[in-house]
């Protein structure tokens, strides 16, 4: 069955609104995949509330407790898209990083992922149902609650289209595709239509943030096509990384 991961950051749902703007892409989706997964990140400014309200009851907040707090922001984002799709006539539903079974060493705040155990996951989609996930969580093994540190959805995001076979992922993003500079400081920055994983990695170590770089070394890992979009306007420019000389492996490799 063709399956897709879509990754939602957290501007594409600044408002209460933009849930059903974007649940119009979902919809979209599900009618050219027959397995539609989703990542999405919280609303807008939520994770630095978070962190701002931490630091105000302590300047150094327990690490594990920190990683507690954090992970509340995907979760009212994941229950709001399951709702605005059902608004839309579209079953969904939606889970915690550790429910989806994403496995990750037991470092808090900068967690490894080192395995995915979707079962859970699989007789939805099998029914048709929209799969909606919390990204930039995971658990380690030891049943703690972890985060993937800052883009940690990017990753969560390639690390499910890798366990469920995904034909690539999308990243739905405010600029549409990837330029050699930053389009919003710069308007002759020139559209990148197609990059390879190293070249995607070569913009990323130069400090312009395309994708967590973890998610596009775990993509190069398992030859996983990503495309990058924005979600303000459809018929936009699309950028690609890839390298299709490289076959997909049957052995799913994490971090």
């Amino acid at each position: 069955m063709k399956t897709v991961v879509l990754k939602f950051g957290g501007r594409s749902v600044a408002t209460a609104q933009d849930f059903s703007e974007i649940a119009n892409w979902i919809v979209a989706r599900k009618k050219e995949f027959e397995r539609v997964i989703i990542v999405i990140s919280a609303m807008g400014n939520t994770t630095d509330e978070l962190i701002r309200l931490a630091k105000e009851v302590h300047p150094e907040p327990p690490r594990r407790e920190y990683d507690m707090l954090l992970t509340v922001g995907e979760r009212i984002s994941i229950a709001l898209l399951a709702m605005a799709l059902s608004a839309k006539n579209q079953e969904a539903i939606s889970f915690t990083g550790s429910q989806t079974g994403i496995i990750t060493c037991n470092r808090h705040s900068e967690a490894r992922v080192i395995d995915v155990k979707p079962h859970r996951l699989i007789s939805h989609l099998d029914a048709g149902r929209v799969v909606i996930v919390a990204g930039f969580q995971g658990v380690s093994r030891e049943g703690e609650i972890t985060t993937l540190g800052r883009g940690g959805s990017d990753t969560t995001a390639v690390a499910l289209g890798v366990a469920l076979n995904a034909v690539h992922v999308e990243f739905f993003k405010d600029v549409d595709g990837v330029y050699d500079s930053d389009p919003k400081c710069n308007s002759s920055a020139k559209w990148i239509p197609e990059l390879t994983y190293e070249e995607a990695l070569q913009i990323a170590s130069q400090g312009r943030f395309i994708l967590q770089t973890r998610s596009i070394e775990l993509a190069k890992k398992n030859s996983i096509p990503l495309m990058i979009q924005t979600f303000k306007k459809e018929n936009s420019n699309i950028s690609w990384i890839r390298q299709l000389e490289f076959p997909r492996s049957q052995i799913c490799h994490y971090e």
